[in-house]
């Protein structure tokens, strides 16, 4: 088996490991951390909860060990891109035990904090910096800080920043580091434009992958209900109240449906709060930290959650509504079966979800077990008038002339009740 003793890291580092209680590192960590020592750029592809955190940051901090030297003002040496503050905080709370006893000052820059007190650190210059690119970006517009120092740029769940947009922000920062550097790439799902941006800011990288793209982990047992969209609720209290002393994780798609679904199980006796982004970083914070010390049993979250929550207790995720990117839900479901626990993750699929539902077993390469209900149909409507002129001017386009109606097969389950 691979001990940490053996990858080349140095002697500080491995005995602040071994005063943590760590030794064995995880697939993805015995793989990357050699290449990065060796200074190459690393692509790291791998499912969520494997480890990739300290993939990275273990050859992070050995570097800069090695890098002495204050760095100047206004400057940081190394820099670390998130693409939510959930995420930023959590790698920050990963290294910082690392660090301890050492010199090495890791600062921590995301939107939803005071910008000042953010400006006041930079100041005197910063070894890590763990960003979001929205907030760095106002630090980079306002010269409170700059990268012509930066030897060391890591990108982590590089897809979802993708997703929410921020390819603009990634070249603007990358354009401002130095050409000479190593970059690393770190992701659980590999969409297609990802290997755009590996060609664009990585060098001759070396790819190291131990699971296929889209896989979940291995101890998540998944399922799907199909289900009216106006029945959801019911069905989500049913099944919460079989498992009352246990976290749960539940997923809707939009910030309103969030929270109201979150005020709907407080009305029906449940200790649950939300995070989204109309809440402050504060109130984030302190929902996240009642969930953690288990106050609070459900949180009830949009995809700012899906990435950077290490929760070890959480036994179930709700995917209460599926997600319109088929890559989000590994990584929601992957907030469950942590650290090698078991979990459950269990999708409610309504008629207008179909859709979203083929294109997530696509992704995963699965057909996701049926716990309730029968699959939604989607048939032509018989009375759609089809033919030429006037009444049916859309029957020479594809799908013209057939309004599509939903239908759902009369279900085996019928009069029985379905179990959570």
């Amino acid at each position: 088996m691979t001990e940490f003793s053996t990858l080349g890291l140095p002697e500080a580092l491995l005995s602040r490991l071994d005063k943590m209680g760590i030794k064995t590192p995880t697939p993805i960590q015995a793989q990357a951390i050699p290449h990065v020592l060796n200074g190459r750029d690393v692509m790291g592809l791998a499912q969520t909860g494997t480890g990739k955190t300290a993939a990275f940051g273990l050859p992070l901090i050995a570097g800069l060990m090695q890098n002495r030297g204050r760095p100047a003002p206004k400057t940081a040496k190394a820099l670390v891109l998130a693409p939510t503050r959930e995420l930023a905080q959590q790698i920050v709370a990963n290294l910082k035990p690392l660090v301890e006893g050492t010199p090495i000052k890791i600062g921590l820059v995301v939107g939803g904090a005071s910008i000042n007190a953010q400006r006041q650190r930079l100041a005197k210059g910063t070894d890590l910096i763990v960003a979001t690119p929205g907030r760095l970006i106002d630090h980079l517009d306002n010269k409170a800080l700059r990268l012509d120092d930066t030897v060391f740029l890591v990108l982590d769940e590089a897809d979802q920043m993708l997703d929410l947009g921020f390819i603009h922000a990634l070249r603007k920062i990358a354009g401002l580091l130095p050409a000479e550097r190593q970059t690393l790439l770190f992701s659980a799902t590999m969409p297609k434009q990802m290997a755009e941006i590996a060609g664009a800011y990585l060098t001759d990288p070396v790819r190291v992958q131990v699971s296929p793209p889209g896989k979940a982990a291995d101890k998540i047992t998944q399922s799907v209900h199909f289900v009216e969209k106006s029945e959801k609720t019911r069905l989500l209290i049913d099944m919460l109240d079989n498992h009352k002393d246990e976290l749960a994780l539940v997923f809707g798609r939009t910030k309103h449906g969030a929270e109201r679904l979150m005020k709907q199980l407080r009305a029906a006796g449940y200790a649950a709060d939300s995070i989204h982004g109309n809440k402050s970083q504060g109130q984030r914070s302190r929902a996240l930290q009642a969930f953690r010390d288990g106050e609070t049993r459900v949180l009830v979250a949009t995809d700012v959650a899906a990435r950077g929550l290490d929760i070890p207790d959480v036994r179930h995720v709700y995917n209460f509504d599926l997600p319109n990117v088929a890559d989000n839900y590994v990584h929601r479901i992957g907030r469950t079966a942590r650290a090698g626990a078991d979990g459950a993750a269990i999708a409610f699929c309504a008629p207008d979800e179909m859709g979203a539902l083929k294109d997530i077993q696509k992704v995963m390469g699965i057909s996701i077990p049926v716990a309730g209900g029968d699959p939604w149909e989607v048939l032509p409507d018989p009375t759609a008038r089809k033919g030429k002129g006037p009444r049916g001017q859309g029957a020479g386009k594809p799908g013209g002339g057939q309004r599509q109606r939903r239908r759902r097969r009369p279900s085996r389950n019928k009069g029985q009740k379905q179990a959570a």
